[in-house]
């Protein structure tokens, strides 16, 4: 998917992630691994653009809710849901599919959001209309009806149960959002203030508050460009490679991941797939591979 934001070649980081070996890497840690492939996307060359506010919307709301489809399958058969992208729209599949999977069964699903950005814009806030800027705020309710009501209910998340991590590029009429909304939102502020283990404790802990398990969303965006620098919308001060792996490693040992999605992967703007082999790594760590 690279339709919801402005930069072509995200669409090609599920392929980097397989060139780096993921399959046999996560299958070397006792898993048994079924890739599904990609999922069908309309090409911008030959879909409408749509609403200014809401670019691509049509064709982002129908890949997404293929996506949920498949992902809700996958987690009813007792498998664990991974998902690569693209960029950030396809969240709104993501865990829509995981939260319809904890609805039949009468229990609530938690989030946490590793980003840089707070994905909290709607079409009336958005400055450029691109939709990867705006997943999470369909996820907690708000947006287009087209992705806040996939499978006919919203929210798939209570705002209460989500946790952001790692913000560093706000947009102003976003702010107010992130504020209003409740979701709990850790800053690099916040990071260097208090350190990373300590926000990562609070952020397992309000997505487990009544909850059967949290979804796991990295871009890998929140990695500092020097570690990480082929993505769309890279911001300098990220968390550091040590930090984004011990993020995955207390993730890890909480219990509660019920499934992953790793997205902003671009080729086009790596060097020689560095950010591919990362996003690789810390999928690994966030599925159980130790130093020792």
């Amino acid at each position: 998917m690279d339709l919801g934001q402005g930069r072509r070649g995200v669409d090609m980081g599920p392929s980097a992630l397989r060139v780096a070996n993921l399959n046999e890497r996560i299958a070397s840690l006792g898993y048994q691994v079924t890739d599904l492939g990609n999922v069908e996307v309309d090409q911008p060359e030959t879909a409408p653009v749509g609403p200014s506010n809401a670019r691509y919307l049509d064709q982002i709301s129908h890949t997404c809710t293929r996506l949920a489809g498949m992902v809700e399958d996958a987690a009813g058969d007792g498998q664990f849901p991974l998902v690569l992208g693209g960029d950030h729209s396809i969240a709104a599949g993501t865990v829509s599919g995981m939260s319809r999977h904890f609805q039949k069964r009468g229990q609530n699903l938690g989030l946490i959001w590793i980003d840089a950005h707070a994905d909290m814009n709607t079409p009336d806030s958005s400055p450029s209309g691109n939709i990867h800027g705006m997943p999470l705020a369909c996820c907690v309710g708000m947006g287009p009806q087209e992705l806040t009501h996939i499978y006919g209910y919203a929210p798939k998340i209570r705002p209460e149960n989500v946790a952001v991590v790692g913000l560093r590029s706000v947009d102003e009429v976003e702010r107010l959002n992130v504020r209003q909304t409740g979701v709990n939102a850790f800053t690099m502020r916040d990071i260097d203030e208090r350190g990373l283990r300590n926000i990562m404790e609070e952020a397992v802990s309000a997505a487990l508050a009544g909850t059967a398990g949290f979804h796991l969303s990295f871009d890998m965006d929140s990695v500092d460009p020097q570690e990480a620098p082929g993505v769309g919308t890279p911001v300098k001060g990220g968390i550091t490679y040590r930090e984004a792996h011990l993020a995955m490693e207390i993730l890890c040992d909480s219990g509660g991941i019920t499934s992953i999605e790793v997205v902003e992967v671009n080729p086009v703007l790596d060097e020689a797939n560095r950010t591919a082999m990362l996003a690789v790594e810390l999928i690994l760590s966030a599925m159980g591979k130790r130093i020792l």
